[in-house]
């Protein structure tokens, strides 16, 4: 081999022990399809990987976008905020607070995924959320949330902290003169429904019995709330919170325990172990406090489920 070619083979041998790794990007994918291109994305890591997320109905990202993609098969650079980023799939109306109070505090962002309790769990399966919020249990249910997903079969390792109770109840128009739960069944009206997965779908099973389950479903507190405030509906199954803040009545049913799911061995990462300073502060069970409907009883407390 002459001088040259030696030279060559050497040099591009140290330049690939040196800077593969930095060469060989890691692998970035959209976390759900976008509707076109181009789309709006944000960008965060989670368990090693990238994800694009793009916009969703009622995506509370509280921030702007990082970045256009033009065309579906472009990849955006990687930004330093994605190993700043937080994702949370949840169906909490008081998810953006949270976003606010984690910004505030620990100068991480909190990207928060509108998801059912059941789509949270499965997100957090697949791997592109950290954590996922879950109301399945009321206060009275024994074991709680964490029982239920031990009968769901969900893999071992996970681990919860507890947020709040929050009052999970029936929301009708203004003009409805119905008193109570049996007032509303009374009465001939359209119903708005939840989707199977959703924490208030259990809630709304339980006030219907074994009446045929409404057809039209909403796939938010929020929006069912909407739904009777527009005229769309008479009668649905929501948070207090979003009731209230859409001037809605609300009649309570029942107070439902609300946790945070997560990857027990992710705990000691710092954007989740801040996630949990952030819970467990006193200035964010002051806040959830002030919140109609929310209880902060055990705030931060720690479960693993085994």
């Amino acid at each position: 081999m002459n001088q040259k070619l030696y030279d060559f083979c050497v040099l591009e041998s140290d330049v690939e022990s040196l800077f593969g790794d930095a060469a060989q990007t890691r692998p970035m994918d959209w976390a759900w399809p976008p509707p076109a291109f181009p789309s709006r994305y944000w960008q965060a890591e989670v368990g090693g990987r990238l994800w694009l997320y793009p916009p969703m109905s009622s995506l509370l990202m509280g921030s702007r976008h990082d970045g256009v993609v033009e065309q579906g098969e472009s990849r955006p650079p990687e930004l330093p905020v994605a190993a700043r980023t937080l994702v949370l799939a949840t169906c909490d109306p008081a998810a953006g607070f949270l976003a606010q109070e984690f910004l505030r505090q620990t100068g991480f962002r909190l990207l928060v995924i509108p998801n059912s309790s059941r789509q949270g769990l499965a997100a957090l399966e697949r791997g592109v959320v950290h954590a996922a919020g879950i109301h399945l249990a009321t206060r009275e249910s024994p074991g709680g949330n964490a029982q239920v997903i031990r009968s769901s079969q969900a893999r071992a390792g996970l681990s919860l902290v507890h947020v709040a109770e929050w009052e999970e109840g029936l929301v009708v128009a203004p003009d409805n003169k119905a008193r109570n739960i049996r007032g509303v069944l009374a009465q001939s009206l359209r119903w708005v429904g939840r989707e199977e997965g959703a924490g208030a779908r259990r809630c709304q099973d339980e006030v219907l019995g074994s009446r045929t389950p409404p057809r039209r479903v909403a796939t938010s507190h929020w929006g069912v709330a909407e739904a009777v405030k527009s005229g769309w509906a008479d009668v649905g199954v929501c948070q207090r919170l979003a009731a209230e803040e859409r001037t809605v009545r609300f009649l309570p049913v029942c107070r439902e325990k609300y946790d945070i799911c997560f990857r027990g061995q992710d705990a000691s990462e710092p954007r989740l172990a801040a996630l949990l300073r952030v819970l467990g502060s006193v200035d964010y069970r002051a806040l959830l406090k002030e919140l109609p409907g929310y209880a902060a009883a055990d705030t931060g407390e720690l479960e693993t489920i085994s």
